[in-house]
């Protein structure tokens, strides 16, 4: 049998310029559009403004110059028996929005948070800590009509947002291959970016065959079962960034050639699941083993049959992966093989998380296959293992981790370390 990073490493070869022709296209997205979300940018992407693009208020309150706190200009005094306190003069209001005023020596000029800091000024003192409390007089013209005091002096730049302090215009906001998030969309719309070029998300082709699978929804008749495996891929796929078209064929090579023909060059890559393993009715060995996919068992469990190559049809040269038909078996497939590559493309970290926790209980693995079991963590951390049966979906769907019993063990008694791979749950 070949082992797991001898595939491993066949599969890499095969989806390498699978990748590299993706990386030489790029599409066009509005920074609005929803689904940017989760995509990769194609280029770096530069800031078109400084952020923030003018100087800005942080707090509701007045702007001043603090000169004014040591130099009080005339007809300012002191109130009676505040000593120290520094009384000014209430300018107009300036709010988000209005362009920048002008400052005048001996004025506190009212501003709202987002508000441009009128020029000359220097500094903004928050209205709590403003004598009175509130804003007065906010459509004064700027007669000495009102006044408002202060007890201290405030230091030079206090609340005030420094022009491109944040982000300054011509730096690079994204870099190429960065994924997009909601706060970097936020961010590249601020910068200035209003469309972001975009890595393509791979067309995945995933055909599931077997004449016993139902769609679900359907009622079944005896000896039929609901097809699980094309739901399952399908979500894990889309999850990191495939697009997805799925199709259902019975257990005749033509209808599958068929399929391939009429689908299979609008893909980047196809995906079976079923139909390659030792029955009478191996409906993918049987037609793509004439076109030159290989088919091998792979010292793994679940999982141990597999088939790769690439697709010649109509002039495409299209890889294919052909995983088993199981639920279980094609889903920890993908995982072993294919996702890894699909989330480093799509911006996410390649592997789950990996650590190493100690059995909670014996297990036995057969010494000649690495075995994938599912399992979940006790509160004191150890790792629970479910039976290792490839039919056990639930299973897999109550699981936290993935253990892993590596090739020529046979045997491992409670509190021994093991590898195991976090999965969300």
């Amino acid at each position: 049998m070949r082992t797991l990073a001898e595939h491993q490493r066949d599969v890499d070869a095969l989806l390498e310029p699978m990748f590299a022709g993706l990386g030489t296209r790029s599409e066009l997205l509005p920074i609005d559009d929803p689904l940017l979300s989760g995509r990769v940018s194609a280029a770096d992407l530069t800031a078109a403004t400084d952020l923030p693009q003018f100087e800005n208020s942080q707090m509701d309150g007045y702007a001043v110059r603090t000169e004014d706190f040591a130099h009080r200009p005339e007809g300012v005094q002191n109130q009676a028996g505040a000593a120290g306190s520094t009384r000014l003069f209430v300018g107009a209001v300036t709010a988000a929005g209005d362009p920048p005023a002008t400052h005048s020596p001996g004025f506190a000029v009212p501003v709202m948070t987002g508000a441009p800091i009128p020029v000359g000024a220097d500094a903004v003192i928050p209205i709590e800590q403003a004598d009175p409390p509130r804003f007065i007089a906010l459509h004064d013209t700027g007669e000495r009509t009102a006044s408002v005091r202060f007890a201290a002096p405030p230091p030079a730049g206090q609340f005030i947002r420094r022009r491109g302090e944040d982000l300054q215009s011509g730096s690079i906001v994204l870099r190429a291959g960065g994924r997009i998030t909601p706060a970097r969309i936020g961010l590249l719309a601020a910068a200035g970016i209003s469309t972001v070029p975009v890595r393509p998300q791979p067309r995945v082709l995933l055909i599931t065959t077997g004449d016993e699978l139902t769609p679900p929804g359907e009622p079944l008749t005896p000896g039929k079962i609901t097809d699980a495996s094309t739901p399952l891929l399908a979500a894990a796929l889309h999850e990191v960034g495939a697009r997805v078209t799925t199709e259902r064929v019975p257990d005749e090579p033509s209808r599958l050639l068929t399929a391939l023909h009429e689908l299979a060059a609008e893909h980047d890559l196809v995906v079976t699941s079923g139909g390659i393993s030792a029955g009478a009715f191996e409906v993918v060995r049987e037609a793509l083993d004439p076109l030159g996919v290989t088919f091998a068992s792979i010292a793994v469990q679940p999982g141990g049959p597999q088939g790769w190559g690439t697709l010649s049809l109509d002039g495409a040269q299209v890889p294919v992966l052909c995983f088993p038909g199981n639920p279980v078996s094609s889903a920890l497939s993908l995982e072993l093989f294919l996702l890894p590559h699909l989330r480093r493309y799509a911006g996410q970290p390649a592997s789950l998380p990996i650590t190493h926790l100690p059995l909670a209980h014996a297990i036995d693995s057969p010494a000649h296959k690495h075995q994938v079991r599912r399992g979940r963590l006790d509160a004191d951390g150890r790792v629970h293992l479910g039976a290792p049966g490839s039919h056990l979906l639930a299973d897999l769907a109550e699981a936290e981790v993935l253990a892993h019993i590596p090739l020529g063990v046979s045997h491992l008694p409670a509190d021994t370390p093991i590898e195991v791979w976090r999965l969300s749950v």
